[in-house]
């Protein structure tokens, strides 16, 4: 990751400002994009997602190489997580024979956090929305291609989601959108991410308002991402070594 690009190298920056699309840090006053209200992003074709080819990942893999010669593929995977008041309670550790102490909001107000991870390298790019909707996605994807070295093509794995695979959902030319086959969590990496994050995170907390909510998001995935290390530890399946082969 290269330090000085506005995007990647600064991973407090996981909020959108409305008006220009790009993710701003935590100390900037600006609210996370209305994604229903934001303009569409430029510079990018219009296209279907296509689907997984019935031969599996590593055949996607191979197409997107072939239809992209002159790039570098690079293995990705995306998920979206709801994050709100209704929290959870953990674990604890406690005094034997005694029930533990812990906080638990029963309010509904919520946000979604969009993230992407490159489990071989623990790349991350990652984004607060206040929805999930293909125009929301579109939004992520357009500032997901932003991050990416110019000789980059990501092959992007990701649930069949209805905002997926809309064909309306702008997809940015070096990205191919590789679904997962129907029913399959378990196949997605950042499933471990989400479940690590409410583990360790976002668990026995009072969230006051939305913006709470938001700033929790944050906090929480910027404490995971500030060592790399612990990103491929929870995404590098052990299948992957033999895909990327």
């Amino acid at each position: 990751m290269d330090p000085a690009d506005p995007v990647r190298g600064d991973r407090r920056t996981l909020r959108q400002d409305a008006a220009s699309g790009q993710p701003v840090a935590h100390r900037a006053p600006a609210q996370p994009v209305e994604a229903e209200d934001a303009a569409p992003p430029s510079a990018v074709r219009r296209q279907g997602p296509g689907r997984l080819p019935k031969k599996g990942l590593r055949e996607a893999l191979k197409a997107a190489g072939a239809a992209h010669p002159e790039r570098r593929l690079q293995l990705w995977f995306q998920d979206e997580a709801r994050i709100g008041q209704k929290g959870r309670t953990a674990h604890r550790w406690w005094e034997r024979g005694q029930r533990p102490l812990g906080l638990c909001d029963k309010r509904f107000t919520s946000a979604w956090l969009y993230a992407a991870v490159c489990p071989a390298s623990g790349a991350d790019f990652a984004l607060v929305m206040p929805t999930v909707s293909t125009t929301a996605m579109s939004l992520f994807l357009d500032g997901f291609s932003r991050s990416l070295e110019p000789d980059v093509q990501a092959v992007l794995v990701l649930d069949q989601a209805g905002w997926h695979g809309a064909r309306a959902l702008v997809v940015p030319d070096n990205i191919t959108l590789v679904p997962l086959p129907p029913y399959s969590p378990e196949l997605n990496p950042v499933e471990r991410v989400w479940l690590y994050l409410r583990e360790r995170f976002l668990s026995h907390q009072i969230l006051d308002d939305y913006d709470a909510v938001v700033q929790a998001c944050c906090d929480a995935w910027n404490a995971l991402t500030a060592t790399p290390e612990r990103l491929r530890s929870l995404t590098s399946y052990p299948w992957l070594p033999c895909v990327n082969a």
